[in-house]
């Protein structure tokens, strides 16, 4: 046996250790420890109904949390991203309804998605002014002129062939799932392998550094945020699809659970690190959560705390992981 055998089969035990203990990992394991434990309790809970209602009302959450990943990674946040959705929810289907083409109004909400996003980003690279800043002012904005020009309406009569919500693929595959997994997965392979995916994480862990190598932090946040607004833009188009009336409102406290399932995903909220992967079985492990607390009869609204928890834990663990990092 050679050396370099021997080598390989220390190493190889480690470096399946090290995938087990991944934030990845660690959440697959917890999507399905959970279902288990709850469907112990209940077993109603795995009924293939429910399972696929977990998946379907939430799919549009993991979608947007894959843009929401991408700008933490950049070193940014957007707290404006659950005002956009509601946003683009209602001009879609106001379109879809005054007879444009069905089209003409999926592809409305992707580019103001991309439009709107990407001149946040130009602000916030541009004019140096914090992304926390920055989209705090565009959540009131689109907050409260959706508010004052609709006046909280709901859009009914919508075309059946406007709901993607009810595409199936293949006979068995819903859209919204084959649209989070593909998303998915295009995102962090570009974000691994492509020359622009490796920008985004050079800038949100050392934007000096990155300047010095001679990548353009500015082009960058602006990339980054249209993206963000295309996954907006598709995200919306979920939401407005997966019932037959839209309120034209925001919904309530979608910006933070898009938030929560980025940071419990493994994104370092200090940017720079994590995975669009984790931040989608993160979105199904909150919608699971949410599901499950119903199966047990507990209130529904202990979510948030649920939430909160979940965010203190993972920001607390990750600046400690920094810490012990840059103490060795």
């Amino acid at each position: 046996m050679t050396a370099v055998t021997l080598v390989s089969a220390e190493v190889s035990p480690r470096r399946r250790l090290k995938v087990l203990a991944s934030q990845e990992a660690l959440l697959a394991i917890a999507v399905i420890g959970l279902a288990i434990a709850v469907g112990l309790y209940n077993p109603r809970f795995l009924a293939a109904r429910n399972l696929s209602d977990v998946l379907l009302g939430n799919a549009y959450i993991a979608v947007a949390a894959v843009g929401m990943s991408i700008v933490i990674v950049s070193g940014n946040i957007d707290i404006s991203v659950g005002a956009l959705i509601g946003v683009l929810a209602t001009i879609s289907g106001t379109l879809a309804v005054n007879g444009a083409p069905i089209v003409v109004a999926w592809l409305a909400a992707l580019v103001a998605g991309v439009v709107v996003m990407a001149l946040q980003g130009v602000i916030i690279a541009y004019l140096r002014i914090p992304a926390i800043v920055v989209t705090l002012g565009m959540l009131s904005i689109l907050k409260g002129g959706l508010i004052s020009l609709t006046g909280g309406k709901w859009i009914t009569d919508l075309p059946d062939s406007f709901h993607l919500a009810d595409i199936e693929l293949f006979g068995m595959l819903p859209f919204p799932v084959f649209l989070m997994i593909a998303v998915t997965i295009l995102a962090a392979l570009w974000m691994r392998y492509s020359a622009s995916g490796r920008a985004i994480y050079a800038v949100g862990g050392n934007a000096e550094a990155a300047r010095l190598c001679g990548i353009s932090q500015p082009r960058t946040i602006v990339m980054v945020f249209a993206l963000h607004g295309l996954f907006a833009g598709a995200a919306a188009l979920l939401y407005a699809t997966q019932l037959r009336v839209i309120q034209s409102t925001v919904p309530p406290n979608l910006e933070l659970t898009i938030i929560t399932a980025s940071v419990v995903g493994g994104v370092s909220i200090l940017g720079g690190v994590g995975t669009v992967v984790g931040s989608t079985l993160a979105a199904v492990l909150i919608a699971e959560i949410a599901s499950a607390l119903v199966f047990i009869d507990v209130s529904p609204y202990w979510i948030r705390a649920v939430q909160g928890v979940l965010i203190l834990v993972t920001v607390i663990a990750d600046i400690l992981r920094r810490r012990r990092m840059a103490g060795a």
